[in-house]
């Protein structure tokens, strides 16, 4: 497994696998990994000939009171992580050489879909991530790309930009990984105090209810209600609890699938999470 820091580097890395036509998969990260991450790349060993993992903390996704500074950068730990898990390449790249010295004049952004949930609770966050992306799109030329189904909404945005621009990547969501006890995996959760780690899976447990209730004929404002008035119960500040459809549209009703969500804190730890709920038997 190599490890690369250089635009030119990775290149360099990759040329013998585009001369030779393999199918390169890439898994975007900000390190400090977990078993969800490893689950990406799991998944793209399955069907790429090359892997490459990108752990690059993102400054431009973060807003101005979170925690861009503090978040946990562990690369030779993430190295060790990946080799066990059939990484070929890992790109770690500094600011300078993502972003170079001059100021960046270009943003992206992807609209409608980006307006509620974790957009509106963090303004900017999505034209950054889709300003990095894009970028690493184009330095990577992977022919697929794996991204987790717990950051559903930035899935769908990622998604959608792929398609409007017409780049030549399959993206691939893979499902969430969670704790024995249902906890979304989720590298924010080395922030959990023991007492809000015992309590965080209130938020799966929740969800799952609210399944249940919703498949015994219960209306959906009445369960995100109760899943709202549950967390706030046990502690939770609660963002949103929301419905949409698989696309992200609003729904009014449970008379389609639907997919549940979640933002809520314990203490200063921001904990997402979602469930897709068929409506068929």
């Amino acid at each position: 497994m190599k490890t690369e820091t250089t635009i030119q580097g990775l290149s360099a890395s990759l040329s013998s696998a585009r001369q030779s036509r393999k199918t390169i998969g890439f898994v975007p990260t900000m390190g400090n990994l977990h078993q969800g991450h490893l689950n990406l790349v799991r998944e793209a060993r399955k069907i790429c000939d090359v892997v490459v993992v990108s752990i690059f903390v993102n400054p431009i996704q973060f807003g101005p009171n979170e925690d861009f500074d503090s978040y946990p950068r562990t690369l030779e730990q993430d190295s060790n992580l990946l080799a066990d898990v059939g990484c070929d390449i890992i790109f770690a790249p500094s600011v300078e050489q993502m972003y170079g010295k001059n100021k960046r004049l270009t943003t992206i952004s992807v609209s409608e879909i980006t307006n509620d949930l974790c957009g509106a609770q963090r303004p900017g966050h999505f034209d950054g991530v889709a300003v990095v992306v894009t970028k690493l799109f184009n330095i990577v030329q992977p022919n697929f790309a794996f991204f987790g189904q717990k950051d559903y909404q930035q899935l769908a945005v990622i998604k959608q930009m792929v398609q409007d621009l017409n780049m030549p990547i399959e993206v691939i969501g893979v499902p969430i990984t969670r704790a024995e006890d249902g906890l979304a995996l989720s590298s924010r959760n080395g922030y959990l105090s023991e007492e809000h780690r015992a309590t965080a899976p209130a938020i799966y447990k929740a969800l799952k209810a609210a399944e249940t209730d919703l498949k015994n004929g219960q209306a959906l404002t009445d369960v995100l209600a109760q899943i709202r008035a549950d967390l706030t119960a046990q502690g939770f500040e609660v963002d949103y609890v929301e419905a949409r459809s698989p696309m992200l549209q609003t729904v009014e009703q449970f008379d389609q699938d639907v997919v549940l969500f979640v933002a809520a804190k314990l203490g200063k730890t921001r904990l997402i999470d979602n469930l897709q709920v068929s409506h068929s038997a």
